[in-house]
């Protein structure tokens, strides 16, 4: 059916021929009738790396497959969402390896994208855990692992769906006494301060930071410093130790409706940054919450895209080298003097990863969004300039907009990913909106 399709930035919408599967027969008849195909979850990636001429949906393939509880591997379809897993495997005393800031994505997105998480400084991305995978490529169904059909298999991990479409995943599960993390969040003044802090707090497998774009002087990068551990049964209080790995249940929220643009704002966003740097009265405050507004705050609002209004936002994460902090400074300097700040700008640290194209490098990586608005591409443009300089990237996750020479600038592998793209894709048959703006070539003339 044909219809406009947006990612979770509401931007860029694109007429697309969007069908869905629930077995691998119709799967391959549909890829073996079609031509520039891309397989799409559920749609929570943020710019164009899942629209295409041809779009699959695969979230009516959604089965779990198998879950060995003694040793911690689960295997299923590609359309099932973490959400789901997680109620499976925790109450059963299991936790994802990693997961990215929303549960709502699924697992062939989550290995699409090699999503990393708060802990990628200590156990990696997602790619770090995976056992093996299936994916119908140009050449057919394709098991793939570390060990076997590597080059298919990196080529996949962070891929962005350009292999095929990755059908079943086995992966590791990591083990919890309970549903809870005991969490710690300190209070920094300045950017500085909050580097320290991340340095300090290296052993804590979980860390994030909080932090405020739009000061300047001496609060320029006031943030909240926010790690954890996943809690033991001795730390919960007595009502949750009774139950440790079942969460009460919670109302969520819904935003049912666009905001008008006029809402976001200069004022709205220091409000609103003054607000959360306030709500901590304590430089430090520590205490032991549930799973899900440690991991997935945004996921008790339901529709929360909806509040950039109908134009939709983009979000622009980047990563810097450890050694380029006066990166770090002159693009939240160029940011502070455009007053665009981001509501929730999110800075993390990434330790060593050195895959075909995966996003992470050992390094800084810093999350913002911004309304689509006049003037916003040429200053994002002026954002790559400065993330080139310093030798990092963009997530291809979140790019909506990247121009193709800052990408093949900057992902070093980017020649030798789409070699092996062509040998596994060779009629391009698996393209997306993002791939031809990146101008990827693939072997035949049909697909370029």
């Amino acid at each position: 059916m044909r219809k406009s399709i947006a990612n979770w930035g509401n931007y860029p919408a694109l007429d697309c021929d969007e069908v869905s599967f629930a077995s691998e027969d119709q799967l391959l008849q549909y890829v073996n009738a079609n031509d520039h195909i891309i397989a799409r979850g559920n749609g929570r990636c943020y710019g164009d790396a899942s629209l295409g001429e041809h779009s699959i949906s695969t979230l009516r393939f959604d089965k779990a497959i198998g879950f060995d509880e003694e040793n911690g591997v689960f295997e299923c379809q590609s359309g099932l969402t973490l959400d789901q897993i997680l109620d499976i495997i925790v109450p059963r005393g299991w936790f994802l390896p990693v997961t990215p800031g929303t549960k709502f994505i699924t697992i062939g997105g989550a290995v699409a994208s090699d999503v990393h998480g708060k802990n990628h400084h200590s156990e990696g991305s997602f790619s770090n855990h995976i056992i093996s995978m299936n994916v119908l490529t140009g050449k057919g169904m394709v098991t793939c692992s570390p060990e076997t059909e590597t080059d298919l298999y990196w080529a996949t991990c962070g891929g962005m769906g350009l292999t095929g479409v990755i059908t079943t995943v086995k992966f590791r599960l990591k083990k919890i006494e309970t549903a809870y993390i005991a969490q710690k969040q300190i209070k920094a003044k300045n950017l500085d301060e909050v580097i320290r802090l991340f340095e300090e707090h290296k052993h804590y497998t979980y860390s994030m930071a909080w932090i405020d774009c739009l000061q300047k002087g001496d609060s320029f990068g006031r943030s909240i410093l926010i790690v954890g551990e996943h809690a033991t049964r001795q730390e919960l209080n007595a009502k949750a130790a009774q139950a440790p790995l079942t969460l009460p249940n919670k109302m969520k929220l819904t935003l049912p409706f666009n905001l008008p643009g006029f809402v976001l704002n200069n004022f709205t966003v220091k409000l609103f940054n003054a607000l959360y740097y306030a709500k901590n009265t304590k430089r430090v405050i520590e205490n032991v919450v549930p799973y899900e507004p440690f991991f997935y705050p945004l996921d008790a609002i339901l529709h929360w895209n909806r509040g950039y209004g109908k134009d939709g936002f983009v979000q622009y994460q980047f990563v810097l080298p450890m050694d380029k902090k006066d990166g770090l400074v002159a693009i939240l300097k160029k940011i502070s003097d455009k007053g665009w700040g981001s509501f929730l700008a999110v800075l993390k640290t990434f330790g060593p990863q050195d895959d075909l194209i995966s996003f992470p490098m050992e390094g800084y990586t810093l999350a913002l969004d911004f309304p689509v608005r006049k003037g916003l591409f040429p200053f994002l443009d002026e954002l790559d300039a400065l993330v080139l300089e310093y030798g990092g990237r963009l997530y291809l996750t979140k790019d909506a907009r990247m121009q193709e020479r800052v990408f093949w600038d900057s992902y070093p592998n980017a020649q030798r990913f789409q070699e092996i793209v062509k040998e596994w894709n060779p009629e391009g048959k698996f393209r997306s909106a993002q791939s031809d703006r990146l101008n990827f070539q693939f072997a035949s003339n049909n697909a370029g």
